[in-house]
């Protein structure tokens, strides 16, 4: 699942691009199926939404949560790819960009009536 934040007036206009564009991302680097874009946009008055210095309104954090398993190099050319397609397809700077990953074991996930570790027939690999 992953959770964006931003101030409304300059994230509600570029949702579904955004969307489209941290998911290629994902597709690409993790190899998540299409199918697999689980996108909460949380969209905030600027007066909620205090940032560092140094970033203009467009700055937009991008929480991404994952059952544990990937190697570091993966999780780092996912983050540098998301910067990179954020920054070609939408002309928003890295520096206006936030991304974290927070990963969880396996067994603290639960979908579909049972727990991630229990799952056999997921579309993708989570130890890339």
């Amino acid at each position: 699942m992953i959770v964006i934040y931003g101030i409304k007036e300059n994230l509600n206009p570029i949702k579904a691009k955004l969307s489209d564009v941290i998911h290629q991302s994902m597709q690409a680097t993790l190899g998540m199926p299409e199918d697999k874009r689980i996108h909460r946009f949380i969209p905030m008055d600027k007066s909620d939404f205090y940032y560092p210095g140094g970033r203009s309104d467009n700055y937009t954090v991008i929480e991404i949560n994952m059952m544990e398993g990937r190697q570091i190099e993966t999780k780092k050319a996912l983050i540098k790819s998301i910067f990179q397609n954020i920054e070609n397809s939408l002309n928003i700077s890295p520096v206006d960009i936030e991304i974290t990953i927070k990963e969880q074991p396996k067994h603290c996930w639960g979908f579909r009536g049972i727990t991630g570790d229990e799952v056999k027939d997921l579309k993708y690999e989570v130890n890339v």
